[in-house]
């Protein structure tokens, strides 16, 4: 019994010094920052700033648009994807397929699509084969959100994947028996019963579409202005880390209530 409680401690003491290390401490002082001043007095002002301005607050409503933009395009691809995955033989390599992309690193990709975009980049080069003359593909919105779905597509895919992986095929074959045609056992089955996957993917996607900075800043330019632009330029350029505090705790706090509105009621129900 005593080694068992040893080996449980052994484990547990590295995590909790991880966990209080990289993500208390760093909370607690971004939360201290922002109800300070730059001399260390404390302060509402940062938040009266924040929330009085119109720009934080268009900031704030292009954040929640894109990401929900985001997660919508995502979802419309990757459901259906998942599900035709998951009639495939060979599922388990073709969803690695999907997931090999989350291999490469983040910003390599960015470039590839720089690459791609830009006026004398592969899609340029092609539409000029018919006579067309090159476009200002990038810096625009449509491309940002054609990047930032690229990059999120194997995060919502593979949620909805493993819940689909995990319906009994016998309820389908059951709702087939009683008359359903393969719509209508879609419809009432398979989605209600993969609803738990389609709310992991959605956080998995929306969650980190709040903040994004890199292609915001590489892809939309100056076009596309989020909270996630805002505080990197907040903490790099202006070295206002008050204000860049503020509004990472406003992202946070949007960030919980996202996890908060798609949590799985019906699993904590049943454990009740």
């Amino acid at each position: 019994m005593k080694s068992k409680q040893q080996r449980q401690i052994f484990y547990i003491v590295p995590y909790g010094i991880w966990l209080l290390l990289f993500v208390i401490a760093p909370l607690i002082l971004m939360l201290f920052q922002s109800f300070t001043t730059a001399n260390g007095h404390f302060t509402f002002s940062n938040y009266a700033t924040y929330f009085g301005s119109g720009t934080y607050l268009r900031m704030t409503f292009n954040s929640v648009w894109y990401a929900f933009l985001i997660t919508v395009i995502t979802l419309v691809i990757s459901y259906p994807t998942a599900y035709l995955l998951n009639q495939l033989k060979q599922k388990q390599f073709w969803l690695l397929l999907v997931i090999l992309p989350t291999w490469i690193n983040l910003l390599l990709k960015t470039y590839a699509f720089i690459g791609l975009l830009s006026k004398t980049g592969t899609v340029n080069n092609f539409i000029s084969l018919w006579g067309i003359a090159p476009q200002q593909l990038l810096f625009s919105d449509w491309s940002f959100l054609l990047v930032a779905a690229y990059i999120e597509i194997p995060f919502m895919i593979l949620p909805i994947f493993n819940s689909l992986a995990e319906i009994d095929p016998r309820l389908s074959q059951a709702s087939h028996d009683l008359g359903a045609n393969k719509w209508q056992t879609l419809r009432y089955v398979i989605f209600p019963l993969s609803m738990p996957g389609v709310k992991a993917g959605i956080q998995a996607v929306f969650i980190p579409s709040l903040s994004l900075f890199m292609i915001t800043r590489l892809i939309g330019g100056n076009r596309v202005i989020t909270l996630g632009t805002a505080i990197e330029e907040h903490f790099l350029v202006t070295q206002n880390w008050q204000i860049g505090s503020t509004i990472g705790v406003v992202l946070i706090v949007a960030m919980i209530a996202t996890m908060l509105l798609t949590r799985d009621r019906a699993r904590k129900n049943l454990r009740k």
